[in-house]
């Protein structure tokens, strides 16, 4: 994580640039505003994500229950809201300066990109497809609990299983927001507005996948899969023993360690 994070403006600008491929003036605009981007992060954010932390950490001094789970997920969706409204502004200058062969290229990534969500979710039948769903939960399980016994696995299958399970219904929805967006990128491009108008369209953009995905009749299905995660994630806290706890404790304050000297470097 922290070889990661410090070279997070160096790995966001190639991320970006593998959809755009950026030209010259480009380049030059992008690379100072990630930059900007990422000191504000550290000086700011780094410190809220260590609170939320601890507050994760006090969690597990007792059973975890569905509403503390559901209010810490919560919160971090809050502070990636919080992340997207302090790119909004750099946000807009890229989509502005968009050509339409970069806008098509963006197309093509998205293609490749649904591709490879059909040969990794879309392939084999039921029971493939929720076992390769509950190694993923495991893999992040572990890495913060340690081991689970044969038991602990068990329990925790059954409970992954219950889950809704529509990976196909799952894909057209990216698709869908997918095909909103480079919309809305073609309709910057024509229309070339001002920053702040660009501004305003690409945050009414966001928010309204939020309150699509709350509203369409698609919306049992996406609000029963967050409760099957925090489910989830309830069934791990819970089932996992004292040293478990200790091991993710450990974990935890390893993080928040991280998190304190990124933010100290950065000042």
């Amino acid at each position: 994580m922290r070889l990661t994070y410090n070279n997070g403006e160096t790995l966001s600008y190639w991320w970006l640039n593998s959809y755009v491929g950026f030209d010259s003036v480009q380049r030059s605009q992008v690379r100072p505003q990630i930059d900007a981007l990422f000191d504000w992060h550290r000086e700011t954010q780094l410190p809220d994500y260590a609170q939320l932390l601890g507050e994760v950490q006090r969690d597990l001094q007792s059973d975890l229950t569905p509403t503390i789970a559901t209010a810490r997920y919560a919160a971090m969706k809050k502070r990636a809201v919080i992340m997207f409204d302090q790119a909004l502004p750099a946000l807009a200058d890229l989509s502005l300066s968009l050509d339409a062969e970069q806008i098509v290229t963006i197309e093509k990534k998205f293609a490749s990109n649904a591709e490879s969500y059909r040969k990794d979710y879309l392939r084999g039948d039921i029971e493939e497809r929720q076992q390769f769903r509950f190694k993923k939960a495991m893999k992040q399980a572990e890495y913060w609990f340690g081991d689970f016994t044969r038991e602990q696995e068990a329990q925790l299958r059954r409970v992954s299983d219950a889950r809704p399970l529509n990976n196909e219904l799952v894909g057209l929805d990216r698709t869908r927001r997918q095909r909103i967006l480079i919309a809305l990128l073609k309709k910057i491009r024509t229309e070339k507005p001002a920053r702040d108008v660009a501004m305003r369209w690409l945050k009414e953009h966001v928010s309204a996948q939020y309150e699509h995905t709350a509203r369409s009749e698609n919306a049992a299905f996406f609000e029963a899969s967050t409760e099957g995660a925090v489910g989830l994630v309830v069934a791990m806290a819970n089932l996992s023993t004292p040293q478990q706890k200790a091991h993710a404790v450990r974990k935890i304050q390893d993080v928040q360690k991280m998190l304190a000297d990124l933010a100290v470097a950065a000042s």
